[in-house]
């Protein structure tokens, strides 16, 4: 029986649980507030069509000492867990069943803090990846595109304390993005969990 027999979002050639309130309210807006005020914020530039560009959002990557991560041309060497984000992914693991062995958090201050189009398939997360993703704080639209296509397909709305997990195939198959918004929206903190499988 598959962990995701559950999962209530129906896509083809992905495996997609979304789990409301997996932390209560109340618990969450604490690991909001000491998380946005005791990491060690980065806004990294990346180089495309001739031009460095910073990130639209804040990053930190957290992980055991041989969890080294890259992805869009940059390199990532993992900070040491802090006691509340391993106690986070203790919480993770169990409700993923699997360890996972770095996290990347993303900050968006506001509506123009943004991610685009992507899969989670870099080489070093092996062949069928779970990713585990933990909203904080201010709710935003979650986009899913086929790859190659341009519509999307399909929109989530990942609110505060809510967990969703991507496994199986789905980013051999899929992209997602958080787009900019002209709509008021508060602060929002994402914790994605991963397993590094082989070091970049």
């Amino acid at each position: 029986m598959s962990l995701f027999a559950d999962c209530p979002l129906e896509l083809p050639d992905a495996e997609l649980r979304l789990l409301p309130g997996w932390v209560a309210a109340g618990e969450a807006g604490c690991w909001f507030d000491e998380l946005v005020a005791r990491t060690p914020w980065q806004q990294p530039q990346v180089f495309l069509h001739g031009r460095f560009y910073p990130v639209p959002r804040q990053v930190a990557w957290y992980g055991d000492a041989e969890a080294r991560y890259r992805y869009s041309g940059l390199s990532h060497e993992p900070l040491p867990w802090t006691p509340l984000l391993a106690e986070i992914r203790r919480r993770v693991e169990a409700e993923c069943g699997q360890p996972l062995n770095g996290v990347l958090l993303n900050y968006y201050r506001d509506g123009q803090d943004s991610m685009g189009w992507h899969s989670d398939d870099e080489p070093e997360l092996g062949a069928h990846p779970l990713v585990a993703s933990l909203s904080l704080g201010g709710a935003r639209r979650f986009d899913l595109r086929r790859k190659g296509g341009s519509r999307i397909e399909h929109s989530l709305l990942l609110e505060h304390g809510s967990l969703l997990v991507m496994a199986g195939a789905t980013q051999h198959h899929w992209q997602h993005q958080v787009a900019k918004t002209r709509q008021a929206c508060a602060p929002r903190l994402n914790l994605t969990f991963r397993l590094i499988r082989s070091p970049a």
